[in-house]
């Protein structure tokens, strides 16, 4: 029962970190809690002892994706910040 305990925490930080995420409406405050549900799923795996894949989600979780949804984020404002703009001046 003692063992269960920290992987039954690390199962509910995952819950609420994957509904906070589904929650936020705004993108960029959204890919800021994806980083946070990618560390508790990495808190998640080292809890249950798969340290390369905790590793792995550190990486692509809390790095990588939410830096592409940033990206591409900014992309899409400055593409129609830009559109705006031209259709100004016609």
């Amino acid at each position: 029962m003692a063992g269960e305990l920290p992987v039954m925490a690390a199962l509910l930080l995952v819950a609420v970190a994957g509904s906070a995420v589904v929650l936020a409406r705004d993108p960029v405050r959204q890919s800021a809690v994806l980083a946070g549900l990618g560390l508790s799923l990495a808190v998640l795996f080292a809890v249950l002892q798969a340290p390369d894949v905790a590793l792995s989600e550190l990486a692509v979780g809390t790095a990588f994706t939410p830096l592409m949804v940033l990206l591409s984020v900014r992309k899409v404002r400055h593409n129609a910040r830009r559109s705006e703009r031209r259709e100004e001046h016609e």
